[in-house]
């Protein structure tokens, strides 16, 4: 299973397309800034990526509408 899943992403951001783009975008900032919302610890995944999914899958991403 793919952890954090699909449709739990989807219920808070609303769209496939929109998830992409924000993870990148939030991917590349962790990246280059070495910013992360969560303690090292609590992020299940090794690469950005990953962690950027974790973060909205926590709820510390939002989107404004």
């Amino acid at each position: 299973m793919i952890y954090p899943a699909i449709d739990r992403l989807t219920e808070r951001i609303g769209s496939k397309f929109l998830l992409v783009n924000i993870v990148a975008a939030r991917a590349r900032e962790m990246n280059q800034y070495d910013h992360y919302q969560m303690d090292e610890k609590e992020y299940k995944a090794k690469k950005d990526i990953g962690k950027a999914l974790e973060e909205i899958a926590n709820g510390l991403i939002t989107i404004k509408k």
